[in-house]
């Protein structure tokens, strides 16, 4: 009872962990511009693995995709085969692991290859959330790479104090910031890790009851000794004067009773 309830604890936080990494993989806020030193407020950027988008403070956006897959930087492509592998990878442990829920009845199964399914599904599900988290952290890094090194252009204010007139004359260069689909995935792919090793830690516990098999018979001896005795009453003689003869004079094994 325990070890069902562990896989069906780790097939659900699976499910929900690779609905959440598919989700985050969709969405278009991966980076968020950082507007707390920006001079208009009402205009802002976003981006994502699949678009570009502009959005305003009156809930208006225009989202454009990337048309080129050769001109993207080689860590953005990285990130987006992470987490297609990662998607994958758990939807075809999500398939197995229905298979191989215990709850479920699949003609003569047996319980031992349900134990074996269960835990090619936790190693798959570790695997997705694995690659789920690796994409997401490499995004961030960039992210975080990208505004370290990030500074005012031309005129404006500089890493050493100064600039134009007021401080004002030269143009920003944005920069940005976590959005909320990092943290989606980073959520993701930590509930589908726990999943994944719920499911093994459930392996255990079945293939342990599947091992309880009967392959032969122990013999144990007699903790008592046997003494043969020889029987005391005498046994008859045997006598074949009885037997009839035949007519060469030998005898033969026919028996007569004589009244």
């Amino acid at each position: 009872m325990a070890a069902s309830m562990i896989q069906l604890i780790g097939f659900m936080l699976s499910a929900l962990g690779q609905f959440l990494i598919s989700a985050a993989t969709a969405m278009d806020m991966w980076s968020l511009q950082d507007r707390s030193f920006a001079v208009v407020t009402n205009f802002y950027t976003y981006s994502g693995l699949w678009n570009s988008c502009v959005g305003t403070s009156y809930g208006t956006t225009q989202c454009r995709p990337y048309f080129t897959i050769l001109g993207l930087p080689a860590l953005l492509q990285a990130v987006r085969a992470l987490m297609i592998v990662g998607i994958v990878l758990g939807a075809i442990g999500g398939l197995i692991a229905i298979f191989s829920l215990k709850c479920l009845k699949m003609g003569n199964m047996e319980d031992n290859i349900k134990a074996t399914m269960t835990l090619t599904a936790g190693i798959m599900f570790l695997l997705g959330g694995v690659c789920g988290i690796a994409g997401v952290s490499a995004f961030a890094n960039l992210i975080v790479q990208s505004f370290r090194f990030t500074t005012y252009a031309d005129g404006g204010f500089s890493m050493m104090g100064g600039g134009g007139i007021g401080g004002l004359s030269g143009s920003l260069t944005p920069r940005y910031t976590f959005g909320p689909a990092l943290f989606v995935g980073w959520i993701g792919g930590a509930v589908l890790v726990i999943g994944g090793v719920m499911m093994c830690l459930a392996c255990r516990g079945m293939s342990s009851d599947a091992k309880q098999r009967y392959d032969g018979m122990a013999y144990k001896a007699s903790s008592h000794h046997t003494i043969y005795r020889t029987d005391p009453k005498p046994r008859p003689a045997f006598n074949d004067s009885y037997r009839a003869h035949s007519a060469d004079g030998r005898m033969s094994n026919q028996k007569f009773d004589y009244v």
